[in-house]
């Protein structure tokens, strides 16, 4: 099994289960609300199909896949 390595937008390494905050407003395909910035996103998930992809819920938000560029580390 390949190892999947992450970084956001500082060049951290991130982790399964690390949680992160967004660094940008972002609109939301299928949600009227987008998410702010400084949104804080618990227990992320990496996806290995996708690079630099991370899936997270948010409090309003459930099944987000992420760019990790729009993300730092919290």
């Amino acid at each position: 099994m390949e190892t999947i390595i992450v970084r956001d937008s500082n060049g951290t390494i991130l982790n399964e289960g690390d949680s992160v905050t967004i660094i940008k407003d972002l609109k939301v395909k299928g949600s009227s609300s987008g998410l702010k910035r400084g949104t804080l996103i618990k227990n992320i998930r990496l996806n290995p199909e996708a690079d630099e992809q991370v899936e997270g819920n948010s409090a309003t938000i459930k099944g987000l896949s992420l760019k990790a560029s729009y993300l730092k580390k919290a």
